[in-house]
């Protein structure tokens, strides 16, 4: 295994978000999105011009893709909307299939035939999520049992969908049908050990957050709490290790025009004084050049 201790994120000249989650790269706009989850804001920043934009809203936007015919797929508590960045207009695509006083969208991304896949959590992190699929109009379930629904990639051939469930500290492989959309051999990837009782932070390893694959099919992973970014192999081995100068990432992208930029969002809702003190990047956009280029991001079809 290779650890990275000389691995130097820097970050971008951008507010800082309370949750950041589910950054994409806009390849025509050459613009990087995220979400703010309790900031109820959706973040674009152009790193070529140093511009930044945000758009605010009545609830919590969890994760976004872009759309073929232009704007965003947004998954918020109260539904998927589509939503135009030009005019901020928000209409809705599906609505929520929970009950939003206890449930909510969470991680999601569009797969290479723009089928949008998005997982849920529960407010009171009991294994009543479900992963769904959104296509042609219809939004419906294929996977459940977990608590928090993140992690949500796909291989380069499209045929692997990972799916992890942050609470439960494992990451889930299922075979995907690029025509029908369907799911099955459902396995686990990759396992992590649960933080024991009074185990201090310096020791955990963390669980795994939101996830990206580069186009060697290696899966990176934002591992919540334990102050790093793996890149595993296809069979779960952890080939690199990069250390963070924040205690909590939550999901990579790669981006860029060669794809060879990996952004990386962070949080610092209900962190420490002393924490917060100690890592000043909490929260910000963190972004590093890595040797081997992402997938792009994938649009929904509609």
């Amino acid at each position: 295994m290779l650890i990275e201790s000389a691995f130097q994120p820097l970050p971008a000249h951008v507010p800082a978000s309370d949750l950041g989650e589910s950054p994409f790269w806009h390849p025509q706009e050459q613009a990087l999105y995220w979400c703010d989850i309790p900031g109820r804001a959706v973040h674009r920043h152009h790193p070529g011009s140093g511009e930044h934009q945000q758009w605010s809203f009545d609830c919590e936007p969890a994760s976004l893709a872009p759309l073929q015919s232009g704007g965003l797929l947004v998954a918020m508590r109260d539904g998927l909307w589509r939503f135009s960045p030009i005019t901020g207009a928000r209409t809705l695509l599906a609505p929520p299939p929970y009950d939003p006083t206890r449930q909510r969208f969470n991680d999601g991304k569009a797969d290479a035939q723009g089928r949008f896949w998005v997982g849920t959590l529960d407010d009171q992190r009991e294994p009543k999520a479900t992963l769904y699929c959104y296509a042609q109009g219809e939004l419906q379930p294929h996977a459940s049992g977990i608590a928090v629904s993140n992690g949500l990639a796909f291989s380069p051939d499209g045929g692997t969908l990972y799916w992890a469930d942050t609470k439960g500290h494992r990451i889930q492989a299922f075979d995907l049908s690029r025509d029908e959309g369907s799911l099955s051999r459902q396995r686990v990837y990759k396992a992590f050990a649960p933080r024991q009782p009074n185990e201090p932070l310096s020791a955990y390893g963390g669980r795994p957050d939101g996830a990206a694959v580069d186009v060697e099919g290696a899966y990176w992973v934002a591992m919540f709490e334990g102050r790093c970014l793996l890149r595993l192999g296809v069979n779960g081995e952890v080939l690199a290790t990069y250390k963070l100068p924040v205690q909590c990432a939550t999901m990579p992208c790669f981006g860029g025009p060669d794809l060879c930029t990996l952004f990386l969002t962070t949080a610092r809702e209900n962190r420490s004084a002393a924490e917060l003190a100690s890592d000043p990047w909490a929260g910000r956009v963190l972004h590093m050049r890595v040797a081997v280029p992402g997938l792009p991001a994938n649009f929904v079809a509609d």
